[in-house]
């Protein structure tokens, strides 16, 4: 019977319980580490997913100018409201300060709005070209709590 008991228990596959705790103690360390990185992905995301909605307002005013010649700025109610931009996204409407404006060659079309992403962040356009939107380093473009 000592034999047959272990002859059976050498035959025995599995996991013992400090080999278990190694994995998931290793499992913790990994997404320790990982969390942090990927929450700062997600928030540079939702941060430039408001500066291609800065781009696509001054993509429609650009279209906008180009009907209405002889104007000179327009609102985001208006762009919205006259079909140039189905959707907002993040950007705020309401707000007399959301506005995009043409400059004098036609080609220097700048925005001054605010943009409010899901997870609480305010990005404001301060008169922004597209150039600006997409320069890390541009004053105009302002990312605030």
């Amino acid at each position: 019977m000592k034999k047959w008991l272990k002859k059976h228990l050498k035959n025995e596959k599995g996991l013992t319980l400090v080999e278990l705790l190694a994995v998931i103690v290793i499992l913790g360390i990994i997404a320790a580490i990982a969390v942090p990185s990927i929450g700062k992905v997600i928030d540079n995301t939702r941060v430039n997913a408001a500066k291609a909605d800065a781009i696509n307002a001054i993509e429609a005013a650009k279209l906008y100018f180009v009907e209405h010649d002889t104007e000179k700025d327009v609102t985001l109610k208006e762009l919205q409201d006259e079909g140039y931009m189905k959707d907002l996204g993040t950007l705020k409407a309401d707000e007399a300060a959301g506005q995009v404006f043409n400059g004098d060659s036609g080609n220097d079309v700048n925005i001054s709005a605010t943009a409010k992403t899901s997870n609480g962040k305010t990005v404001k356009f301060s008169k922004a070209t597209i150039k600006e939107i997409n320069d890390k380093k541009s004053t105009k473009v302002e990312v605030s709590e």
